[in-house]
This record gives structure tokens, sequence and C-alpha cells, in this order.
């Protein structure tokens, strides 16, 4: 991985691109949290004292965290189907098309804390193109903010995470990058820049994100203009 900056922009070459999906590729978050506040209505919880809590994890870790003494299978699936028929208000953000459009296709993948049913039904809906294979709450122990989401992706392109860029939005996310030992670009989109220590740079979206294909095995050089931290 290397890395130059000439005055505002910055020179990023890598070999692999890991996205997380939601606050990156689409925004779902009104279907996260409609789904959420009704599932916690069926069962009598307030979220008002755990806001946030949905977004960058795994539903498994949201659920042991807000009920411990539900049966987790049933209520994955409860939560699961609310999500996946809610796709009310899902839209693709800007600059994604474009980006995925210049990236070799078996350069890149998506790294999300969604199941996988939801993870295809949602870039589905957003027309996105949907990598063969991808990291789900599905192929992993521990989500974020621990690193292995990054370290099975960069893994499932062949690739060292050292050599791989990770788009991510979440505070957790971007932990879970940085201690993957990949580059974190991070938008802020949906959560506090202060929240978004880990990341290396900070970018509103992912518009205007250049990319440049290398020849033979050198990967790509990614050029974008940071916002100053």
């Amino acid at each position: 991985m290397g890395l130059s900056a000439s005055s505002a922009s910055v020179s990023i070459v890598c070999k692999g691109v890991l996205f997380d999906m939601d606050g990156i590729l689409i925004s779902s978050l009104e279907s996260v949290e409609r789904s959420w506040a009704k599932w916690a209505a069926l069962h009598g919880i307030d979220l008002s004292r755990t806001p946030g809590i949905a977004h960058g994890r795994r539903a498994v870790d949201t659920l042991t965290a807000l009920a411990p003494h539900l049966d987790l299978e049933t209520e994955l699936k409860i939560i699961e189907d609310m999500e996946v028929e809610d796709n009310e208000g899902l839209k693709v953000l800007p600059g994604v098309l474009n980006l995925l459009a210049a990236l070799p296709a078996h350069r890149w993948t998506v790294a999300t804390s969604a199941t996988e049913r939801l993870a295809r039904a949602r870039l589905a809906a957003g027309g996105i193109p949907v990598p063969p294979r991808l990291i789900t709450a599905n192929q992993v122990t521990h989500g974020k903010p621990h690193p292995e989401p990054f370290l099975n992706g960069a893994a499932l392109l062949g690739l060292a995470p050292e050599d791989c860029v990770v788009f991510e939005d979440s505070s957790a996310g971007a932990q879970a990058g940085r201690q993957a030992g990949c580059t974190v670009i991070a938008t802020t989109f949906s959560h506090p820049v202060d929240t978004l220590d880990a990341a290396h740079y900070l970018v509103e979206d992912l518009t205007g994100i250049a990319v440049n294909v290398l020849p033979g095995d050198q990967g790509m050089e990614l050029k974008l203009t940071p916002l100053p931290r």
C-alpha cells in the first residue's frame, strides 16, 4: 500500500477495496430504524435508552445487548424479515455507481454487518451489482468493531489486509478496518466526525474518487480530496 499527498489531494495505491454497505453504498437508515422500532414495540423495549445501537453492528450483537432473555434465533428471523420487507426510502448514495464501475470486478467486495439474505436484497433493490461472494454477519464469529469482517474480506479477495482500502461510515466499522491493518476512508454520512478517529481519511461521500487501474498486478490508484481533520 502506498500513500502520497499533494496539497489537499491524496493518492492511495492498493490492490483491493472493501465496502461497508449501509451508509456507504446505500442508505437504509429509515428502514433500519423503523424495523427496530417495530421489533422493540413487540417486546416493550425502550430504544431511546440505546440510540443508534443497531447501526454498524450485527443484529445478533444488538439483540444480545437489548434482549438477552429472548430466544436469539427466533428474534433474528423476526428482525431480518422486517428489514428485508422494508425498502421504503432506500437510496443509492452519491458517487457509488461511478466508483464501482471504475473498479475491476475482482478487486472489490462488501463486508457488512447485515445478514447475507438482507445484504443481497438491499443491494439488488438499489440496483447495485452484487459481488458473487461477500462477507456478511453469517460469515464471521465476531462482528465489527472486531477486525474479523475485514480480515475475511481481504482473504476473500486473496489479498493481505494492508493492501486493501476500507470504506466505512460508522465508528465500529472504522475501528474494525483500522485494527485489520487496512487503510480506512470514512464518510461523514451518518456518524459525527468526532466518532471516526480510527479512520485515516474522511470524505463527505464517494463523489469524486478517481480510480486509475495500474498495469500488471500493481493494483490501482485511488485519488481523493479528504476533509480537513
